[in-house]
């Protein structure tokens, strides 16, 4: 009797199709449209630069369900996964009467269910709108809902829907999402025996899960493997080899990286299903275990952040605010990389650049690293220890901080300040206070990207750029005058490119700086080579005193394994631009051969003689180039007053010819365009000018 009700509700079923499809269903349709907006809804997710998963976030459910397109998974699987589930899944209307019908008979004959007879588009009716009991009532309601989304969806999108919402056990959905739990891997390039197991999943999802019921999914997947084989879908040796494989004994976890940027993205965007950013996954991936690795060996509440970014373009490319997002101890969740700290002495290089730009050093220009009284401002070094005479070049690379004190004095705090906001950057001072010579130790506040962006400008050969990760800001070039003259550039490279790496490091051919803020809160670590520059922080959220806590010791060893682990470091440092050399300090000429201080730190000068001032051409003026008869630019006129013979041009930092007893001289200019002139006289005092030619 049984058997019989059975072949007449299968026959119920055609008939009603039949009508169905002679008479319409407009009517019901309109009333009861499926829920296909609901379907929509999946999990989150973050992609680095080249479209790779980065992080991505449960459903509100608790589902980890990723987008699957059949553009995402591998050919293959596909054929597998219709073959089969449904072979007819392009003929038919979202009913195959045929498979029912074969059903029923099954049914009949063996008094079980051998094969159910959904296509793939009732199993999409029955994911999208789940319901707890199993009778023929839902079987036909699954039937109406099929026919109902095969009316307003392709065949591509109902296959996606699928991809999308089939589930694997547990809260995995999709094929995507466990292809990356099972198999660590994205679902583009899956095995035979991978794309097997993937095809007899979804029918009993949490009976066959390979992490717990091996043996269940061992069959399962032979049963699938069997029947393409004498389908002739898989060839026979295929199916061979990949009845030998392994299962995966365990669930990974999905990728997890960038917390700190997934989150911020998140608050900028919420509801947002993708979210698009210019990190790179393997780089990301390297820095995340280096800075996990380096936060075992610090003490418990010591954290560690960092930024490395394409000095080029300004995208970063990696980063993280912390070494652990959920570790308490160390307040992971603050992010570390845009938190205002002192910066130590990581802005002693934009000084020395300066120095050099203006012509008042060369590299090896002695200097004085003697105790000096600056107005009541006595700056000490780190071991509390002088060196004496040392030339500025190692002055830079021992990071001296009297030399460096000598120079921003002369140089100028404002003028410091203000120089480094041509890469868009802005110190912050105390409350109240006035740049002041205490800037070239550490005393303003900098964030750790803000720091970066900094020396990604002399990573450039002076040119600056804005950071951006493709949430905050737009990364790029930034337009304007440069952060430092190429050859200023080139000579604080050229020093900071021969600092000896951290004890245990090897060399890598990258410039780098450290800095130790005062009372050991805050350790720095700044470096690149000739496209990548990466910063590394070290210290307590806190703000915490940490005993022992340094730049050369505690952040450049971190600085140096993240670059060596990166995968992408190793592009050589530029070449030297045109006219820039190192010159031996007998050869310098007599300006530059000392930068002479009085005991007070201010430049020595005569109090009879006044200091060298440019009067053609004037601060910022236009100048119109005259050209001669065969059509080169004719040599403009330089005039000065004051100072003391011999002087001693430059040029946008390049040397121009020999020095000059006269107070008038000639330059060709190269091009057009913004330029920077500078004179030195005999007592190293400086004097320069920008104009426009044209």
């Amino acid at each position: 009797m049984a058997r019989w009700r059975i072949l007449g509700i299968s026959a119920a079923l055609a008939a009603v199709l039949t009508a169905g499809s002679l008479f319409g269903l407009d009517a019901a349709d309109r009333a009861f449209p499926p829920p296909l907006e609901g379907a929509q809804k999946v999990s989150a997710e973050v992609l680095d630069a080249d479209g790779r998963l980065l992080r991505a976030f449960a459903t509100p459910e608790g589902r980890w369900r990723l987008k699957t397109t059949a553009a995402d998974v591998d050919p293959q699987f596909v054929a597998m996964l219709l073959a089969y589930e449904d072979r007819r899944f392009y003929d038919h209307k979202g009913v195959d009467i045929w498979a029912l019908g074969r059903a029923a008979l099954q049914l009949v004959g063996n008094g079980r269910i051998v094969s159910g007879g959904s296509t793939l588009s009732m199993q999409v009716a029955r994911l999208i709108e789940p319901r707890r009991e199993r009778s023929f009532a839902t079987k036909l309601i699954q039937i109406a809902r099929a026919v109902q989304i095969e009316r307003r969806l392709g065949k591509a999108e109902i296959l996606d829907l699928y991809l999308t919402h089939a589930p694997f056990g547990g809260n995995l959905e999709g094929v995507r999402a466990a292809s990356l739990a099972y198999f660590g891997k994205e679902p583009k390039r899956l095995t035979v025996a991978e794309a097997a197991l993937m095809v007899s999943l979804p029918q009993l999802p949490e009976l066959r899960r390979p992490d717990r019921r091996p043996a269940n999914a061992l069959a399962a997947r032979h049963r699938v493997l069997e029947r393409l084989r004498i389908a002739g879908v898989i060839a026979p040796d295929e199916v061979a080899r990949a009845e030998l494989s392994t299962l995966p004994t365990g669930r990974a976890q999905l990728p997890a990286l960038a917390a700190h940027l997934a989150e911020k993205a998140r608050r900028k965007t919420p509801g947002a299903d993708i979210y698009r950013v210019t990190l790179r996954k393997d780089v990301q991936a390297a820095l995340e275990t280096v800075a996990a690795e380096a936060a075992k060996r610090l003490d418990p509440k010591v954290s560690v952040a960092m930024v490395m970014a394409d000095a080029t373009t300004g995208e970063i490319v990696a980063e993280l605010g912390s070494a652990d997002y959920f570790d308490a101890s160390r307040s992971g969740w603050i992010d570390m990389t845009r938190v205002q700290r002192s910066p130590g002495s990581t802005l002693k290089p934009f000084i020395y650049g300066l120095a050099f730009e203006e012509g008042l050093v060369a590299q090896e220009t002695l200097i004085e690293d003697r105790p000096a009284d600056f107005f009541g401002y006595r700056p000490k070094n780190f071991d509390m220890t002088y060196q004496g005479d040392v030339s500025v070049r190692q002055a830079l690379q021992l990071s001296l901080n009297v030399p460096a004190v000598r120079l921003l004095d002369a140089v100028g705090p404002v003028r410091l300040q203000v120089r480094l906001r041509r890469a868009d950057v802005r110190l912050t001072l105390p409350p109240g206070e006035a740049p002041g010579l205490a800037i070239a130790l550490g005393g303003v506040g900098i964030d750790l990207k803000d720091l970066v962006q900094l020396y990604a400008g002399l990573a450039n050969r002076g040119r600056p750029v804005r950071l951006g990760d493709g949430l905050d800001g737009q990364a790029g070039p930034i337009e304007g005058e440069p952060l430092v003259e190429p050859i200023a550039v080139w000579n604080v490279v050229d020093a900071l490119s021969a600092v000896i790496p951290p004890s245990g490091s090897r060399p890598l051919g990258i410039a780098y700086k450290t800095g130790t803020s005062y009372g050991y809160r805050d350790a720095w670590s700044v470096g690149f080579d000739g496209r990548y520059v990466l910063g590394v922080w070290v210290g307590r959220p806190d703000n915490g005193a940490v005993p022992g806590l340094t730049g050369y010791g505690s952040a450049a060893p971190i600085l140096f394994s993240a670059f060596s682990k990166s995968g992408i470091s190793g592009t050589p440092l530029p070449k030297p631009p045109s006219g820039a050399v190192r010159i031996a300090q007998s050869q310098l000429p007599p300006s530059q051969r000392r930068f002479s201080v009085e005991a007070n730190g201010l430049l020595s000068t005569s109090s009879k003689e006044k200091p060298p001032q440019i009067v053609y051409p004037p601060e910022g003026a236009d100048v119109e180039l005259g050209t001669g008869p065969d059509g080169e630019p004719l040599p403009l006129t330089l005039k000065l007053q004051a100072g003391r013979a011999p002087f001693r041009w430059l040029a946008n930092g390049r040397p121009l010819g020999e020095t000059a007893r006269t107070r008038t001289s000639q330059w060709v200019p190269d091009g057009v365009g913004y330029s920077t002139l500078t004179v030195i006289d005999a007592a190293g005092r400086a004097a320069s000018v920008g104009v426009f030619l044209h």
